[in-house]
C-alpha cells in the first residue's frame, strides 16, 4: 500500500504531528515525524517520532511501555500537520508523570504553574 504524500519541506524534513486522546479529545502531546518515522506508525500502528535532540526515530512507549495506539489520523489542508488520535496505553504521555504533556497552565502573574496531578511516577518508570 502507497505512503500518502505529505509536505515535508517546510520543517527541514518534519512534519509536526499533535496527539489527542481518541475518546476525550484532549492534546497529550506534539511531536514531529519525518518520512520514516510515519510510514513506521502505518506499519506498527503506533505513533513513532522523530527526535530532534538525539536525531533519531523513537517510538513512543519503547523505554515506559506507555504506547500511543493510534486509531484516526488526519491531515490539515497543507499536507504538512497531522492530527493522530490515539489509545494512549499506561497512565500517562508525560516523561514528567502527568497524562499529557500539557499540564502546566499561565496564571496572572505570567508564571506557568502546574495545574494537573501526576497520573505515574516518572522514576519508577525510566529506571535507566
Amino acid at each position: 500500500m502507497p505512503i500518502p504524500k505529505l509536505d515535508y519541506s517546510k520543517l527541514d524534513g518534519l512534519i509536526t504531528a499533535v496527539i489527542q486522546d481518541w475518546q476525550t479529545h484532549r492534546v497529550l502531546m506534539v511531536g514531529f515525524m519525518n518520512e520514516e518515522a510515519f510510514a513506521k506508525t502505518l506499519e506498527t500502528g503506533k505513533a513513532c517520532f522523530y527526535s530532534r535532540t538525539r536525531n533519531k526515530l523513537w517510538l513512543k512507549g519503547e523505554s515506559s511501555g506507555h504506547f500511543l495506539v493510534v486509531k484516526e489520523i488526519r491531515t490539515d489542508c497543507d499536507f504538512d500537520t497531522l492530527l493522530i488520535f490515539a489509545e494512549a496505553v499506561g497512565p500517562g504521555v508525560c516523561h514528567e508523570g502527568y497524562e499529557s504533556c500539557f499540564a502546566k497552565q499561565l496564571n496572572p502573574d505570567n508564571e506557568f504553574v502546574y495545574v494537573d496531578t501526576k497520573s505515574y511516577n516518572p522514576e519508577e518508570v525510566y529506571k535507566h
